[in-house]
């Protein structure tokens, strides 16, 4: 079977290869994927499978096999939206969209997920059960796309006739034709903090006559920083970062007002709920002390995803069938945040990472960066390994 998959994969990759250079040229933002999925919808359409549109954009493809009859289901997902960064790439398939670039690989999630698609479909008389194909909008933004997609409930209930959803996910830290994977906790949760902090301006030759949230600002991340190293368990992952301080004064003004944005991420939901009242006690409660007032918004995001033992060990068997053992590899957890972890807490789920760096071809460049690249080639092992998994669990249900 790998080796009739690997024919038909070779003939389909070149359509791949288009389809993604398509949706690179014409990304769009979370929520806002209008056009792309009117592509997808084409593609699908193009190659006789039903589909239907689900949370305003996002896709429902379904495919059911013809072997005989069966209640079995495997969900398969990809993510389509892009982000807002201006692409520094030169290519005949640069975005074309301003300011706005697939830099984290959602092109070729998509066009993996209709070529896989398109193969099952081609291949419908040698399987029973039914493939679930999820084109989901919006992962890049909370509260992302994946609660939209559950809570359309089109999607088969819960329960042993749903053997998992699969998802993949683009690595530029793996070289193209490596696979990765780790069971049970895998990719953080992840929260942002809003922090609007207000003193009293004025001459910064006269500090002792205004309240500077400045100083009291800087106070505040520092001593957020001991909530991680003194409150929570060392063996507990946590990440609590600052990236955006903004105190509009001048050398010599002090401010009336300071804002800072943030993020939170953690391994464990217990620590999780419990720093995050920790941090916002601390956030009201510091900056009084010095005469200042703080209001705090926490927008509560992904989860911690987290791939189901007994799938991550059965498809890993199948994924090193298809590339061996020597491109399979056992990944550490990863502080970035999925909203596929949703998925995760209704079905049994497992993502996964494909190698799609070149360090020969220079793609070495990190995901969310305006130089994010692919090597293509990663269409070859990503689609028969995806496929061939699919058919190796509807064919020991």
């Amino acid at each position: 079977m790998i080796e009739k998959i690997k024919e038909i994969v070779s003939s389909v990759k070149n359509e791949a290869i288009s389809n993604r250079r398509h949706l690179h040229r014409f990304p769009e933002l979370s929520f806002q994927e209008y056009k792309t999925s009117e592509y997808v919808q084409s593609v699908l359409r193009s190659h006789a499978i039903d589909f239907e549109v689900v949370a305003d954009t996002g896709v429902l493809a379904k495919i059911v096999g013809k072997k005989s009859n069966s209640t079995q289901t495997v969900i398969l997902r990809a993510d389509m939206d892009a982000l807002p960064i201006h692409e520094e790439n030169d290519t005949d398939f640069t975005s074309q969209n301003e300011g706005i670039m697939h830099a984290c690989g959602h092109d070729f999630h998509t066009a993996n997920l209709l070529a896989v698609l398109s193969i099952l479909k081609e291949m419908e008389a040698d399987f029973s059960g039914t493939v679930v194909g999820i084109f989901q909008p919006a992962e890049e933004k909370i509260p992302g796309g994946a609660l939209s997609i559950l809570a359309a409930k089109k999607l088969p209930p819960p329960g042993p006739d749903v053997k998992g959803v699969i998802g993949l996910h683009v690595s530029p830290g793996l070289e193209v034709g490596r696979i990765g994977v780790r069971p049970g906790k895998f990719m953080a949760s992840a929260d942002e903090i809003f922090i609007s902090l207000k003193g009293k301006g004025g001459h910064g030759a006269q500090p002792h006559l205004n309240i500077d949230p400045v100083v009291i600002a800087a106070q505040l991340i520092l001593s957020l920083q001991q909530i991680v190293s003194r409150f929570a368990d060392p063996a507990i992952p946590s990440v609590l970062s600052f990236g955006k301080v903004l105190a509009n004064g001048a050398t010599n003004v002090i401010p009336n007002e300071v804002t800072l944005e943030g993020t939170f991420r953690t391994m464990d939901e217990s620590w999780r709920k419990q720093a995050l009242e920790l941090i916002e006690k601390q956030i009201k409660e510091l900056p009084p002390i010095y005469g200042a007032t703080a209001e705090v918004e926490i927008r509560r995001g992904y989860p911690v995803l987290v791939n189901d033992e007994a799938l991550t060990g059965t498809v890993s068997s199948y994924l090193k069938d298809y590339v061996s053992a020597d491109n399979f590899e056992q990944l550490g957890i990863w502080t970035a945040a999925e909203d596929f972890a949703y998925y995760s807490y209704t079905y049994p789920a497992l993502f996964y990472f494909i190698g799609t760096g070149n360090a020969e071809k220079g793609m070495t460049s990190a995901l969310h960066t305006p130089t994010f690249q692919i090597d293509e080639d990663a269409f070859e092992h990503a689609i028969g390994a995806m496929v061939y998994s699919v058919l190796q669990l509807l064919d020991h249900a």
